[in-house]
Order: C-alpha cells, then structure tokens, then sequence
C-alpha cells in the first residue's frame, strides 16, 4: 500500500518543512548565538536533531495510539511534554541541574521509537508519566542553554509546533501505513541507541 499523506498530513510536513530552514541560523558567532529572546527559543528545538526527533515522535505516538481522532486522548502526550518540557526548562535555567540529562534524552529515543514501532496499548496514565518524565529531561537541557520568558516562550510554540507536525504525520500514517510508522520508529529507536555510544 502506497503511503499518501491526508491534507492534514501534508499540511504538518510543509509547516515543519518551513520551519527547518531557520535552523541555519540559530547558532551565529563565536559564542553559538545569544540564546535571548523568542527567536533563539524558537530555533532551539530545531537545532539538535535529538530532540526534534523526540518532540517529533511523540507526537506520531499520540496520534496512533489514541483509541480515536481527536480530544484530550489525541492530544495528552503532547500537552503533557509541553508543560514538563517547560519545568525541567525552568529548572535548568535557574541552575538546578538534573542527573544524567544525556542517556535520559538518549532513552527517550530510544523508548519513543519503540513506542511508534510496536503501537503498544498503554494505560493513558502510565503514556503521560512516561512522556512527561523525558519532557522533564529535554527541558532540563534546553533550560541551561536558554535565558529569558520570550526565548521559553519561543521554544515551548516551536515544540507545539513539532507535536501538530507529529501528530498530522501520525494521524495520515495511522489508517494508511503501519509500515511508515514501524520504519519511521525503528529509525528513532537506532538513533537512540547509538547516542548512548557517542
């Protein structure tokens, strides 16, 4: 079966295919950009291919996993690693570091990729726990490298923005290929993996 992106599908990919070119600029100068201001946090996720992939998948996950299209089933992951995203971000920027933010962003591929694969049923419960403790260490992450309410501001919309690209990609994969969702999350998955060896 021929995977053919729906028009919200399609619409999810040009906005984040918009969105990727600016990525080229968010790191300018000697000291990689003055992360101030909306725009340095808008461009943040953009900028490392980990936590775009992440931000990425939970939005597919949520998008096959909900028993239906639409409400708060469709949408609780991401609302959830929205707003643990911007507490561990909190965290970080007033200086309370978190332990091993790296594997942790590296088994959150890892676990995310599976998650998107394998489409396990999951109690809503245990999904939002398991999402929003990964959010906490992605935030914690960008916390330390970001300063400021607009450039927080900037990098939960550009988040938002990742997950309704996700959750479009997710919704057109959902009916229409498991193959495209198993590849998509194998790849996630190995991609993981290998950042705990780097």
């Amino acid at each position: 079966m021929t995977f053919r992106p729906s028009p919200a599908g399609r619409a999810g990919l040009a906005a984040l295919a918009a969105a990727l070119p600016l990525a080229a600029a968010a790191h300018v100068g000697a000291d990689g950009a003055a992360h101030h201001g909306f725009a340095s946090g808008w461009l943040h996720p953009f900028t490392g291919i980990d936590h775009l992939v992440a931000m990425l998948a939970v939005g597919v996950w949520s998008a096959v996993s909900a028993p239906r299209v639409g409400g708060m089933a469709y949408a609780r992951g991401p609302l959830a690693f929205a707003a643990l995203l911007l507490a561990g971000s909190l965290l970080g920027a007033a200086g309370l570091a978190l332990p091993a933010v790296e594997p942790m962003i590296a088994a959150s591929l890892l676990v995310l990729g599976l998650l998107v694969a394998l489409r396990p049923s999951l109690p809503p419960a245990a999904g939002v726990a398991l999402v929003g403790v990964f959010a906490l260490f992605h935030g914690g992450a960008h916390g330390v490298e970001l300063s400021g309410v607009a450039a927080l501001a900037g990098m939960v919309l550009a988040t938002a923005l990742l997950h309704a690209a996700g959750l479009a990609i997710g919704h057109a994969a959902r009916t229409r290929s498991v193959w495209f969702t198993r590849l998509a999350g194998g790849a996630a998955t190995l991609f993981g993996a290998g950042l705990f060896f780097t």
